[in-house]
């Protein structure tokens, strides 16, 4: 047993090596020389500045982008929403007509309706709705819905010689195509 304890402590008081300590030295100066120096630690900061910039700028443009989509998005809903509204009094607008078609321009009905068409026509006219021109148009199947078709040596090639019911647009959008007859 005591040569067991005296091997332990030959170990531990092992004498130091020139080596061990140059290579000890060496350790100190290699984490020294890993210390950044201040303008590396300036160099750093700015190039993380620069990222944060670039991360803010990017986060601008994409809220800008989102915030004009939005507003697109809201005014095309507003808009679907005014054509179906229009299209549902598109009929209303069509039996004033009719009325004042079948009815006797001196009697003061007559005249009350119209007055009251006038009206309609001139607020839908204030929102944006806007008659489509057939008569004597050339056919444009965007615009016109043909029921009938008809030689007439008179009229051109596609051309329209009547409306049976008028067609409407809403801004540029067609609420409803104009029925009509096309020529040749």
């Amino acid at each position: 047993m005591e040569n067991e304890e005296i091997k332990e402590q030959e170990l531990k008081e092992e004498p130091v090596s020139e080596e061990t300590i140059e290579s000890t030295e060496a350790e100190n100066t290699a984490e020294e020389a890993k210390e950044p120096t201040p303008e590396e630690l300036l160099e750093q900061e700015k190039q993380k500045a620069s990222d944060f910039e670039d991360r803010w700028k990017r986060s601008m443009a994409e809220f800008d982008n989102f915030r004009k989509r939005t507003q697109k998005e809201k005014e095309q809903s507003f808009d679907r929403g005014a054509k179906d509204v229009v299209e549902k009094m598109l009929p209303v607008l069509d039996n004033f007509e009719r009325a004042i078609a079948g009815g006797n321009a001196e009697d003061p009905f007559v005249q009350g309706v119209e007055m009251i068409y006038k009206q309609f026509k001139t607020a839908l006219e204030d929102m944006g709705v806007s008659e489509i021109e057939a008569l004597g148009q050339t056919f444009d199947p965007g615009l016109h819905y043909a029921v009938a078709h008809v030689e007439d040596e008179e009229l051109g090639e596609s051309t329209i010689k009547a409306v049976f019911q008028k067609g409407y647009k809403y801004k540029d959008t067609v609420v409803r195509c104009a029925m009509v007859q096309v020529a040749n």
